[in-house]
């Protein structure tokens, strides 16, 4: 197992490049199974998440040509299966965009359960459900597999209603509808900036989507889609916990390759925190050189704050003059690393939905563990603004969603590694 060693108390100075978008990538790869030709994704993130997602393909059937580190060939011409391995699907959250792409494409899919991050409650697949089941498809759980299909003939268009905005279910019932029979509308859809790069991959490749991005998307069925080529946006959640890590620690940092319009929700309460902020075309300028200012932060839907970003902003306010409340309007519990970063001193009380931070002088350097993707992130900013060592394990979530993260704060001046315990401990040994 690896675990990161960080010493904290530097400031950030520097660049930092931002990779392409983890939650476009997982949603991007299995519509390529949409294709009925070779996709040429580009700017793809190297995070766990998108090695496990193109081993999913390649297991099903898919040819898959690395051309470089961050672009690959996806043929998705000679499919064999519509059953994903049960080990490979169930370590990622997006293995369950595959239903909407096998279904839409072959009528049929046998998808296992979804895994990745555990927030402390389990994720909802209803109303991904709900939108199958209005084009005509039937969906049953069984043996730890969601098996959907279409008894006869193909998927209809139809309307369908989201109860509550869900961006999985969003996507997840665009990729089964693009092919289905006459028209489908996605009522109360997600706005977010991957569900927008979806819809554009797929009209890339002959969809005929519009309306992604706001509330309701239109889905006009085609017969097929053909091959080309797509690039992923620039990861918006990424960018921001750059941003988070400058605010905690102070310094300047310029983030490259961003869109800013995707920033802005981000940015304006970091401005809030103190943090100032400056857009220059497809970068922002990051600096803190004052206190932190106490703020109140909940997340919602885009364009509002993210819930993403939900952790790392409260590790930020745990080091804020005066007391902010985060309240969590996404997910009804994510409040799990609130325990880690007390060990470092912070003051935070939960109730409910809502957290507490009443600011504190600084954080001191522990032992803390990494309990999900922005878990993570959050307790690898608090290691960086601390004083002394903190010890970081469970850093395979950090992984799934983070390309280089530990070669990326390094250029920043940050003094973090990643250490392999087993190592260690072998060090130990010939020491004693």
């Amino acid at each position: 197992m690896t675990k990161y060693i960080v010493q904290g108390g530097k400031p950030l100075f520097g660049e930092v490049e931002i990779s392409g978008a983890k939650n476009a990538a997982v949603a991007i790869i299995p519509a390529a199974l949409l294709v009925d030709g070779v996709c040429r994704i580009e700017n793809i993130p190297q995070i766990s998440d998108v090695t496990m997602s193109l081993k999913i393909l390649e297991q099903l059937g898919a040819g898959i040509r690395s051309i470089n580190p961050h672009t690959v060939e996806i043929d998705c011409s000679h499919i064999r299966s519509t059953r994903t391995s049960y080990e490979l699907a169930r370590k990622i959250r997006a293995s369950y965009y595959l239903i909407g792409a096998l279904l839409g494409r072959f009528g049929r899919a046998e998808v296992a359960m979804p895994g990745g991050c555990n927030f402390g409650g389990v994720r909802p697949i209803d109303q991904h459900v709900k939108g199958f089941t209005a084009l005509g498809a039937k969906v049953v759980v069984e043996g730890g597999f969601i098996h959907a299909f279409v008894e006869n003939g193909s998927l209809k268009g139809a309307s369908v209603y989201l109860d509550v905005v869900s961006v999985g279910a969003t996507m997840n019932i665009m990729m089964a509808a693009v092919m289905a029979e006459g028209n489908t509308v996605i009522e109360n859809a997600a706005k977010e900036p991957h569900i927008v790069d979806l819809a554009n991959f797929l009209n890339s490749m002959g969809a005929n989507i519009r309306g992604a991005g706001t509330d309701t998307i239109k889905i006009h069925g085609v017969e097929r889609l053909r091959g080309g080529s797509y690039a992923i946006i620039p990861d918006q959640i990424e960018a921001g916990t750059y941003m988070a890590a400058v605010a905690a620690t102070g310094g300047q940092v310029l983030v490259k390759n961003i869109i800013p319009k995707h920033m802005d929700c981000i940015t304006a309460k970091l401005q809030e925190c103190g943090v100032e902020v400056e857009e220059n075309g497809d970068t922002l300028l990051v600096r803190r050189t004052g206190r932190l200012h106490r703020t109140n932060i909940k997340t919602l839907p885009y364009p509002g704050f993210p819930t993403d970003m939900q952790p790392q902003i409260t590790a930020v306010l745990s080091l804020a003059e005066g007391t902010s409340l985060v309240t969590e309007g996404v997910w009804s519990s994510r409040y799990r690393y609130v325990d880690e970063l007390k060990r470092m001193g912070a003051s935070i009380q939960v109730d409910d939905k809502t957290a507490v931070v009443e600011g504190v002088d600084h954080l001191t350097g522990a032992p803390i563990q990494a309990y999900d993707l922005r878990a993570g992130a959050a307790l690898v900013i608090a290691a960086l603004a601390a004083h002394g060592q903190s010890e970081i394990t469970q850093v395979q979530y950090i992984e799934r969603g983070y390309e280089d993260i530990v070669s990326k704060l390094r250029a920043l001046g940050a003094d973090i590694r990643s250490v392999e315990e087993a190592d260690e401990e072998a060090i130990t040994a010939q020491i004693g």
